[in-house]
C-alpha cells in the first residue's frame, strides 16, 4: 500500500544563507543608515530582530520575509513574537523558528484529513505523520489539501514516498 510521511524540517545553511542576504540589503538600504537595525540567531530555535523604532522593525521583517521567499524557506516555519524595549532606546523581536510537528499539530493534522473525504488513513508518528492510500492520487490530493489548510500552521513536506 503507498504510504509517505508528513514532516516539517528547516535547512538551518539555508535559514542561515537568508539571514546574511537580509543582513546585506538592511546595510545597504538608505532609510537604515546609522540606525543600527540587525537581525541575529539566539541559537537553533529563535532569530532576534534589533531596532531603533517600529517602521525599521516591520521593514526588517518583511526583507527577512521577502529572502525566505527567493531562497524557498517556507513562511510557516517562523513565528514573530511582540515587538518589545530593549532599552537604550532600542526594540528588539524574537521570531521562533518551528521545526517538527508536535502532537498537537499532529492530531489537527489526523481530523483535517479525516473531514476532507479522502480515502486515506493517517497516523502521529514521533514528529511526523504518516499517510496511506490504495492510490498515490489520493496521498498527492491529501498533501495539497493540507498545504492550503487554514488549520495547518506549519511547513509540510512529503518525505519517504513508498509504492
Amino acid at each position: 500500500m503507498p504510504s509517505f510521511d508528513l514532516v516539517s524540517k528547516l535547512d538551518m545553511g539555508e535559514m542561515k544563507n537568508v539571514v546574511n542576504m537580509a543582513q546585506k540589503q538592511i546595510s545597504g538600504r538608505y532609510d537604515f543608515k546609522g540606525s543600527n537595525t540587525s537581525i541575529d540567531f539566539k541559537g537553533e530555535e529563535a532569530l532576534e530582530i534589533k531596532a531603533s523604532d517600529d517602521y525599521k522593525m516591520t521593514a526588517a521583517l518583511d526583507i527577512l520575509r521577502q529572502n525566505m521567499a527567493k531562497r524557498n524557506v517556507g513562511m510557516r516555519s517562523i513565528d514573530p513574537q511582540d515587538i518589545e524595549p530593549s532599552g537604550n532606546q532600542m526594540f528588539k523581536q524574537t521570531i521562533l523558528i518551528k521545526a517538527g510537528i508536535d502532537k498537537e499539530q499532529g492530531k489537527k493534522i489526523n481530523k483535517a484529513i479525516k473531514e476532507s473525504g479522502i480515502k486515506v488513513t493517517s497516523s502521529y508518528l514521533d514528529e511526523k505523520v504518516r499517510v496511506q492510500g490504495k492510490k498515490i492520487d489520493d496521498l498527492q490530493a491529501v498533501f495539497q489539501y493540507l498545504k492550503s489548510h487554514k488549520d495547518v500552521v506549519v511547513d509540510l513536506q512529503m518525505e519517504n514516498m513508498k509504492r
